[in-house]
């Protein structure tokens, strides 16, 4: 899990660095843009988003996110328009397949049958030959792990895609798969993409060691913990207008706003003042702390956000720092003893 050589503008100025996926030799930005949140109902909105992708690729972001199922495929094609002037082999496009794509009852779940077909879909949707990565989204208990595997593997033998990993699965869900790709000698898993942030961290508990004893690497989502650790949303104060926690259908991050969780937000602010960063450089540059993850995925909605977000590539966090957020953080794994 090595740092690679940083990508540079005309000017020679270092602009992003790179870091390989896991054991493999895929380089990937250590910040990459997602399309989770990308607003497609039209308007400025869809110029803007185009802006924030264009942005990104002219800063050295070669690692672009999406999945079947974000906006109903309509984030895949919006995607495949934007990158579709670019060279291909400076392009690092990932997608993922579980969620409903219809009211069929194969049209969802990690059958081979889904798999292959959603596969497709997504090459067409985006316009490209391959994808680089290929996440499974969650787990299907429906379907043999073996069978999901094997289908993985024959993308990979057919050229439709490079790389494949999982997202949110535990580890016992994990060490399966592994036992399966091991056992049947199929192309290796490379990498996982879970959430992690700093008021989310189960993945350093055990799926942390099993990424580093198997050469896989980390690409996190939601590193940013949808939102509440850019500092919008403050103690005591009324929730920002148009902000996520407004609309968001889900509420993901209205059930983050809760008073022990707004009131570390206030305490790594200060941290981040003193370093004379956003809180949301400070975050993701500690998510990037440890070289098994690879990149964190953000979500940038506009050109400026990912531009701040970039900083965070050139943030070092020394001990000392490291040290007062673990305080702050207060994180304490679960353990039980046995016998």
């Amino acid at each position: 899990m090595s740092t690679a050589r940083v990508f540079e503008n005309a000017n020679g100025a270092e602009i992003m660095q790179y870091r390989s996926v896991g054991k493999s030799g895929l380089k990937v930005s250590k910040v990459a843009l997602g399309s989770w949140m990308t607003d497609l109902k039209g308007g400025p909105a869809v110029e803007i988003a185009a802006q924030t992708v264009r942005l990104a690729f002219e800063n050295g972001v070669n690692f672009f996110d999406c999945a079947d199922a974000y906006s109903g495929g309509e984030a895949e094609k919006f995607l495949g328009r934007c990158l579709k002037d670019y060279p291909r082999s400076k392009l690092v496009i990932s997608s993922k397949v579980f969620f409903p794509m219809g009211d069929g009852v194969n049209e969802r779940g990690l059958s081979r049958k889904h798999i292959f077909e959603q596969a497709e879909k997504s090459l067409k949707n985006m316009g490209v030959d391959y994808l680089d990565m290929y996440f499974c989204h969650r787990y299907d208990p429906t379907t043999p792990v073996e069978e999901t595997m094997r289908a993985l593997d024959d993308l990979v033998h057919q050229g439709k895609i490079l790389y494949y990993g999982v997202s949110e699965w535990s580890p016992v869900q994990i060490m399966k798969a592994l036992e399966v790709i091991h056992g049947l000698h199929l192309y290796p898993m490379t990498v996982l993409q879970p959430e992690y942030n700093m008021v989310d961290r189960y993945v350093e508990d055990e799926i942390f060691d099993i990424c580093k004893e198997n050469g896989m690497g980390i690409v996190p989502f939601s590193p940013l913990a949808q939102g509440l650790l850019t500092g919008k949303y403050r103690k005591g104060q009324p929730i920002p207008e148009g902000s996520r926690a407004t609309h968001q259908a889900d509420r993901q991050i209205n059930n983050l706003l809760t008073d022990d969780h707004l009131d570390k937000v206030e305490k790594l602010l200060k941290v981040a003042e003193r370093l004379n960063v956003p809180l949301s450089v400070l975050a993701l540059a500690w998510t990037l702390r440890d070289p098994v993850v690879s990149s964190v995925i953000t979500g940038a909605t506009k050109p400026e956000q990912l531009a701040m977000n970039l900083q965070a590539t050139e943030l070092e966090l020394d001990a000392e720092t490291l040290k007062e957020i673990e305080a702050i953080l207060d994180y304490h794994p679960f353990y039980r003893k046995i016998g």
